[in-house]
This record gives C-alpha cells, structure tokens and sequence, in this order.
C-alpha cells in the first residue's frame, strides 16, 4: 500500500551506525527558488506548506505507482484522495510514454543503499539495463529540473558504484503531473563536478553536527 504517512529511511552502515540520507544532507543548500515560489503562494492567498505537502503525497505516489509497474505488483491507493491519485496517473502516463521510447529492464527498483567510504545512504529510484548498459535514473515530478537535483544524482552515482554496478550513464526524467506537461530528462555523461559539490555539503553537514 502506498502510504502517505509513509516511514523515513533510516540508513545503517556495517557498524549498525546511523548514516545521513542524500536529501538530508543537501538540505543544507540554500534554494532561491523555493523563497520565491512560496511568496507567490501566499500572494495568490494560499498556504505554501499545505501545498508543498500535497505536492509530496502526489510525487509519493507517482514514485509508488512506477515502481508497481516495474516490479508487476498491484498498487493499492485507498489512502489518497482522487485529484491525487489523477494527477499521479497523470505522471505515470508520461512514464510510459517515455517508456515507449526507451525499453528497458530493471535491475534495482527503489533500493536503499549506503557508501562505507563516506558515510551516507539514499534510494536509488531505478537500475536498468538498456541496450546492453547500466543506466541510472532518478524520478522528478516537480515543474522543471534543477541544478541540485544532479548533486542528488551524483551521490546516488556513488551508491550504485561503490555496491558493483558499473553505470555507463545517468539521468533524471521529470515526469509531469499536469496532462500537457509529458516528460523532460537531462542525461549526465560526467558527474565529476556535482560530485565535488555533494562532498562539499558532506563535509559542512559533517562538522555542523559536531558544532552541536
């Protein structure tokens, strides 16, 4: 069942230590953008948090129902209201449409994964092979595609590698919730640099912690 209330990830390393997650650690960046949209939310007279939550429940869903059709299973949606669950099939609509184009078989769907050598977990969305290679993928069902969201991307890149699977490329496949917005991806042939910058805020989170 996809719940809404749905249990944070809580990732462990060989020690059984608590690791950070990918999103918590790259909480620490600052986003222009979301100031800005949640200043528009309150001029057009609505409350910017119950909007960003129902945003969530929707991206939940749509992330639940592809992971459904990947792995053949039957969702189960009760707990989500109907403009929900429309606006979730409206992205999975734009999967398959993205889907048609670009067969593939999925090797890991949804799995928490964590790196020894730095000490952090994430959730790699999908695994697949493609024409014979190893394609990471990460699913976005925001407006548009942002820098940081290669940052995430980059350290899931981490994940798969450090745990065998040598990824030949990586991309992430905005998939729309409105009918006319279909899909959008952004392939990364080289992650070098978004890596960096994902072990900068490593760091700075890291040493934040021992400050207390």
């Amino acid at each position: 069942m996809a719940k809404k209330t749905k249990a944070h990830i809580r990732y462990k390393n060989q020690l059984n230590k608590q690791v950070p997650g990918v999103t918590t650690i790259l909480g620490i960046l600052a986003k222009p953008a979301l100031i800005h949209w949640a200043w528009n939310l309150g001029m057009d007279g609505q409350d910017y948090r119950k909007y960003r939550d129902k945003m969530a429940d929707i991206g939940t869903l749509a992330h639940y129902l592809i992971m459904c059709h990947l792995i053949n299973k039957k969702p189960d949606v009760s707990e989500y209201s109907k403009d929900d669950i429309d606006k979730a099939e409206n992205c999975i609509l734009s999967f398959f449409e993205w889907e048609k184009e670009h067969p593939i078989l999925p090797i890991l769907v949804e799995k928490p994964l964590v790196s020894e050598a730095f000490q952090f977990g994430g959730t790699l969305d999908l695994l697949a092979k493609t024409n014979g290679s190893l394609i990471l993928i990460d699913f976005k069902t925001g407006k548009a595609i942002y820098k940081e969201m290669g940052y995430q991307l980059a350290a899931y890149r981490q994940l798969a590698l450090e745990n065998g699977h040598k990824i030949s490329k990586a991309k992430i496949l905005r998939i729309g919730r409105d009918e006319d917005e279909g899909f959008e991806e952004r392939e990364y042939t080289n992650l070098d640099v978004q890596w960096e910058i994902f072990k900068a805020c490593l760091t700075i989170y890291d040493t934040q912690k021992k400050e207390g």
